[in-house]
């Protein structure tokens, strides 16, 4: 029997589900939660060849009628466009505020289809069935949903906390290595902020309790989300150590030559030379930090043919700014964080420029 785990994201509970052969028990795990009715399942064309069988099975098994749209894979199907073609489709089959949506997929898929759950009928619930390890041990979980625009990313969204989480760690086997690394990066960044002894624990060799790793990166998450829902006190914030040049760099790449956690892991070595600078970062982490990166074969130095005058003008579109002012996450030492204020446009920069 898999223990959940509990989020509380203001007044609002909800559970996270982790372990193996969680797909075929989707429709009575989500009957739990919500009343039998219609559901719309959003899915990519790569994850649903694999696993929307199973969980519309599963769901038509509880009782449900569940309608399968699927979007083109990539990161240039989060837009507003994309949302709106989405809603359209669900109002075909008469999906209504009664109506509910899964969202089966990794991050992209998570983020519009939690935005479009966010937006229909003024919003209906949202199941989020993480498929990749990245959102299984971030995106998924906290309620943040969004679409790109040209400006930047994630610069159109809503605030709509799923209902359940249910993350099958047996969906992490079909992933191509590449896109199963990158979720290391959100990994290893919830252990430089918050956990030094889970950094020392991805120092050894051993990752086969996997759902256990995917479970204390939850816990962790969850932990930020119940302190601060949505970025009111600065304490969630420091989930973007990383994020604001990793932003900029998928942007100046286009969202095509980095995939997120790879672009993050970029952003975590430029915030760690902005730490050494401004937070009293020792060398020695930092260099220990580049090196735990490296053995998950992130990247931590940008390609010799790739723009850095790109990424350090993309800075600028960062919506994390207020007003202008810079805020940005530092390390002081592996396993704290804080907010720095005193972080120029000049320092980012600068950071960048050493990538």
């Amino acid at each position: 029997m898999v223990k959940p785990i509990r989020v509380q994201a203001g007044e609002k509970t909800y559970e996270v589900m982790v372990g193996s052969g969680l797909l075929g028990e989707t429709g009575a795990l989500i009957g739990e939660k919500l009343a039998a009715g219609s559901c719309a399942v959003i899915s990519d064309d790569n994850v649903a060849g694999h696993f929307a069988d199973a969980v519309l099975a599963s769901l038509k098994a509880g009782g449900r009628q569940p309608t399968l749209i699927t979007v083109p894979a990539g990161e240039e199907s989060k837009t507003i466009e994309r949302a709106g073609m989405i809603c359209e489709k669900m109002s075909e089959p008469g999906l209504d505020r009664s109506s509910f949506v899964v969202a089966l997929g990794g991050g992209m898929i998570g983020d519009l289809a939690g935005f479009v759950a966010a937006i229909y009928h003024r919003g209906i619930p949202c199941v989020q069935v993480p498929t990749t390890l990245l959102a299984q041990v971030d995106s998924s979980i906290g309620g943040k949903t969004a679409v790109n625009t040209a400006a930047g990313k994630n610069l159109i969204g809503a605030w709509h906390q799923p209902v359940l989480v249910i993350s099958d760690v047996d969906t992490l086997a079909t992933l191509p290595p590449r896109e199963f690394r990158q979720g290391f990066a959100e990994i290893i960044k919830h252990a430089i902020i918050r956990d030094a002894e889970m950094f020392e624990m991805l120092q050894g060799s051993d990752q086969a309790d996997l759902a256990a790793l995917i479970r204390r990166n939850v816990e962790i998450k969850a932990a930020i989300v119940a302190a601060d829902e949505r970025e009111t006190t600065g304490e969630r914030a420091l989930l973007n150590f990383g994020h604001t040049i990793g932003h900029a760099i998928e942007r100046a790449g286009e969202y095509r030559d980095f995939l997120h956690g790879e672009a993050v892991s970029l952003g975590i070595v430029a915030a760690c030379e902005v730490s050494v600078r401004k937070a009293g970062l020792s060398e020695a982490e930092r260099e220990r930090i580049v090196r735990t990166l490296e053995k998950f074969e992130l990247p931590t130095r940008l390609p010799t043919d790739f723009s850095k005058k790109k990424v350090q003008d993309a800075i600028r579109f960062d919506k994390k700014f207020s007003q202008g002012a810079v805020r940005f996450v530092v390390v002081p030492k592996t396993g704290s964080a804080r907010l720095a204020t005193d972080v120029t446009i000049a320092d980012l920069e600068a950071a960048v420029a050493l990538l």
